[in-house]
């Protein structure tokens, strides 16, 4: 018997079932080895020496591997296809050679990039031993991220309490977001016009075209700076005799994006379907270690953990047969596309993440997945079927429109296109903004040099420049990516890490620094700048490619980091906590305390005279105090939920007028949290709303306070049954009400603005896994028909009967589900009957108040209990 190891039980199941009779798939569950975290698990002093501890619950599942090989001939290590599946295959290997196990018994190290049968069975013919520099890799980045955790960590609690843990990798993504937050605050807003003019030709034929040129000078983004510029502008409009200048025509080809990796999965997932990094992930392992699709389990997705956006050989003919047969050859580029990873270290460049059958259409998979794993196959489905299609082609016009005197310029664009290519399937999102829908075409009408144009209507808007947006989790990865902080692997648990630690919070998908995160981040850039720096972490990343890639020794990559680092630990052991309020004080200022009208940060004690406010530290982290204390003993915290300081008058923050009623709206803080108001306080019963769950009160505006107020609110009309679909907020949190009936809204999904496509999928979904009554049972109840994890199943008063896989969840009828019920019943052993208590004695009369003391004893006992 061959014994083979992988990570998952859901894998393992999947594998046996490949590899039949003389084989014994287990699962290691993951990592079973790690750092213990306690000093000493990394000694510097004696070359690095790193001392492993089996992970909790690991036992279990070491025992089962220790077993099986008691009766085995060889054992094949089949983790995943990257540096952290090399690991446990080394792991579980080190552990059982502890045991004296595989003195002589044959290892293999097995590879494969999809959980299907052909790609199994291949990797099987096809074993190599471990592969030691990804080892090396995986010992180094461990070391790395257990020194720079246990050295900075007792720092940051000595010098600045109240704080949590730092960590190698996710100090540096805080600082992104943290200075991020500064730019928002620091950014001063200016105002700025635009002049747009509705034009017709003689044959009334209109279209617009913007103002770019006023006197001959091309106009920048800022330089109709108010309305008394732009009503100027407009006059100079209305006063010119204007006629096409210049025409000019292009045509343009766009090519499409190549297939996913880890990191442009994550963007994308983010941006369109509005799923967290970790979900994405989450989502995408349960696709790729196989899906029940009826006949049989298969993994439908490759490898997902992948900075490679090449695709093999085979897999691009089987993508061009398809796109032939289903597009046409008109949609089949002359010679397949050829994609190039930017991978520096080729050891971890696999192949792109795709489909293992391109002829498995989202829609023909449909049927076996949940509503988010459906929208990710799908989407995972068209970016590879899309990657090898044609480009798609637009004619790009522009016509440049002015006066014979050169007064006003003014320029009309527009595009038509000629060919949609892969566009026809997909179409990659934009960066932080909503996704434009540029397969529509914008017309603009047939013109010729000098002819003569109407202006209809000039129509001047006022617009004001905004800050940098927040981070999502797709801008955020991809800065990260930029920058070669991290790796794909390592995103999703990285900004895990900063939400669990409470350094940031996830507020409508964009991430908030929390002071908490604000105070460590900039304690750590003034005092270990050099270890939080952009570029030193990603040349660190680099070193670690270079081990992998076998061209660095590790342990002299941590010689020569260790070196310099602990001299930065030993350099804050003068470093007094006065050091280090002054220095959070100064930097942190504009943002814990307001500026007057000149721009003077207002530090002024209410309590006192004479008493300057600023940071201090305390035994449960920073808060705001004077100057003067012990004299004065004023106190606040630093800043609430909602950003108002804690001093504020309940009720004090007004978020504007309702036009609809002129009434004004708070945002106040209640005994169960922070809700909104519309009307005065005195006002009786005014109207409430409060918060979702997560949202963050510091990110409420007016807009945003009036559509709570206005809940619950119209979706749609269901398009099958023309029913009213309503979302609302009730005491379990966002839900959409349909036909009398309540389904939770996801937390991706905003009540506010979740549309009436997206709400039926969710009914949909929901009904699917409550399933569909077939009929009334004739021993009452009803029976229903569901779709399991493991197949569909029908259920009556708790038991159930697989349906066999020649009958469809759709065609079951009740007479064939009452016949599978009572084949299972049959099957079913009977519960023994349970036993009946022994008749308790009689109390002798003497012992009665013994008997009642104890009791007593023993119900005081249950209760303390």
């Amino acid at each position: 018997m061959k014994v083979v190891i992988v990570e998952s039980p859901a894998k393992a199941k999947t594998i046996n079932r490949y590899l039949g009779d003389g084989y014994k798939v287990l699962a290691s569950y993951g990592h079973v080895c790690d750092l213990p975290s306690k000093d000493g698990s990394v000694s510097p002093e004696n070359d690095f020496e790193m001392k492993w501890q089996i992970s909790s619950g690991s036992e279990k599942h070491l025992k089962e591997i220790t077993s099986a090989l008691k009766n085995a001939d060889k054992l094949i290590l089949a983790t995943d296809p990257d540096r952290e599946g090399e690991a446990i295959s080394w792991h579980v290997l080190e552990q059982l050679k502890a045991k004296k196990l595989v003195n002589d018994m044959p290892v293999e190290r097995v590879v494969f990039n999809e959980v299907t049968k052909s790609a199994i069975l291949t990797a099987m013919d096809n074993p190599r031993a471990l592969d030691e520099e990804l080892i090396d890799a995986y010992r180094a980045r461990r070391a790395l991220d257990y020194l720079v955790g246990f050295s900075i960590s007792p720092v940051l609690w000595r010098k600045l309490p109240g704080s949590k843990s730092a960590g190698r990798v996710q100090s540096v993504a805080l600082r992104l977001i943290c200075e991020r937050e500064a730019e928002i605050e620091a950014f001063i807003t200016d105002e700025y016009w635009s002049v747009d003019t509705r034009m017709a030709k003689a044959d009334g034929r209109e279209f617009t075209a913007r103002l770019t040129h006023i006197d001959g000078e091309k106009l920048g983004k800022l330089d109709i700076p108010n309305e008394a510029a732009a009503k100027a502008a407009e006059a100079k409009i209305n006063a010119a005799d204007l006629s096409v200048k210049t025409i000019e025509t292009k045509r343009v080809k766009r090519n499409p994006s190549p297939p996913f990796t880890t990191s442009t999965l994550q963007q994308e997932a983010s941006r369109k379907l509005g799923f967290s990094a970790s979900r994405t992930m989450q989502i995408a392992q349960r696709l790729y270690e196989g899906i029940n699709i009826g006949s049989d389990t298969t993994g439908l997705i490759t490898y997902m953990r992948t900075d490679g956006v090449q695709l093999g050989k085979e897999s691009i003919a089987a993508l061009r047969d398809d796109i032939g047969s289903r597009f046409g050859n008109r949609y089949l580029p002359d010679s397949p596309r050829i994609y190039k990873t930017k991978a520096a270290n080729a050891q971890e460049a696999h192949e792109a993440i795709r489909p293992t059958d391109i002829t498995r259409d989202p829609e023909a998979m449909r049927s076996f997945l949940d509503h988010d794993q459906f929208r990710l196959y799908e989407l995972i489905w068209k970016r590879t079927i899309s990657s090898q299609m044609q480009s798609a082609e637009l004619d790009q016009t522009g016509v440049d429109i002015t006066d014979p005197a050169g007064t006003v310029t003014l320029r009309a664009n527009g595009q038509v296109m000629v060919f949609d290519g892969y566009l026809s399937v997909y179409m990659e999102s934009q960066d932080d903004k909503d996704e434009k829908d540029e397969t529509r075409s914008n017309l603009l009408p047939e013109m010729k040099e000098g002819e003569n144009l109407d202006t209809q209507n000039v129509s001047p808007e006022q617009h004001f420049t905004q800050p940098p947006p927040r981070f999502t989790d797709a801008s955020l990865v991809k800065r990260m990516e930029e920058l070669g902080i991290g790796r794909p692997s390592t995103y999703a648990s990285i900004i895990q890490v900063l939400q669990n630690r409470d350094y940031v919070v996830k507020d409508r998908n964009r991430f908030i620094p929390e002071d908490r995160g604000r105070l460590v981040s900039t304690f750590l850039g003034n005092f270990f700048d050099r270890y939080v720096e952009y570029d030193f972490t990603a040349q660190l990343e680099s070193q670690l490619d270079e081990v992998s890639a076998g061209r660095l020794d590790w342990k002299a990559l941590l010689a020569n980091f260790w070196r310099d680092f602990k001299s930065a630990i030993d350099g804050t052991k003068d470093l007094t906590i006065t050091n280090v309020l002054d220095v959070l004080d100064e930097e942190l200022g504009p943002h814990f305390f307001k500026a007057d009208e000149n721009g003077a940060l207002m530090r002024s004690c209410p309590n006192c005279d004479d008493g300057r406010l600023g940071l201090k530290l305390g035994k449960f982290g920073a808060f705001v105090g004077c100057s003067n204390y012990p004299d004065c003993k004023f106190t606040r915290k630093l800043t609430d939920s909602d950003g108002t300081e804690d001093d504020a008058p309940v009720g004090d923050k007004n978020l504007g007028i309702d036009p609809a009623t002129e009434l004004p709206v708070f945002l106040r803080k209640g005994p169960y949290g922070p809700y909104v108001q519309i009307g005065d306080p005195e006002t009786k019963k005014p109207k409430r709303a409060s918060l979702p769950k997560g949202e963050s009160a510091a990110a409420i505006d007016l807009d945003r306070a009036l559509s709570l107020l206005a809940l619950p609110r119209e979706v749609g009309a269901h398009p099958e049954t023309g029913d009213m679909i309503q979302a609302g907020l009730g005491r379990f949190g966002p839900y959409l009400k349909y036909q009398g009936g309540f389904t939770s809204l996801p937390a991706d999904d905003d009540l506010l603005t979740v549309g009436i496509n997206r709400a039926v999928d969710l009914l949909a979904e929901s009904a699917k896994k409550k399933g569909r009554v077939l009929g009334a049972h004739p021993a009452k109840g009803d029976v229903y028909v569901k779709a399991g994890r493991y197949g569909a199943y029908v259920e009556h008063n708790k038991l159930r009967a697989t349906l066999p896989k020649d009958v469809d969840i759709a065609d079951v009828t009740l007479e064939q589900a009452i016949e599978l019920l009572a084949e299972k019943a049959a099957k079913t052993p009977a519960k023994k009957p349970a036993k009946k208590a022994a008749a308790k004695k009689k109390a002798a009369p003497k012992k009665k108040a013994a008997t009642k003391k104890k009791a007593t004893a023993k119900k005081s006992a249950k209760k303390d209990s």
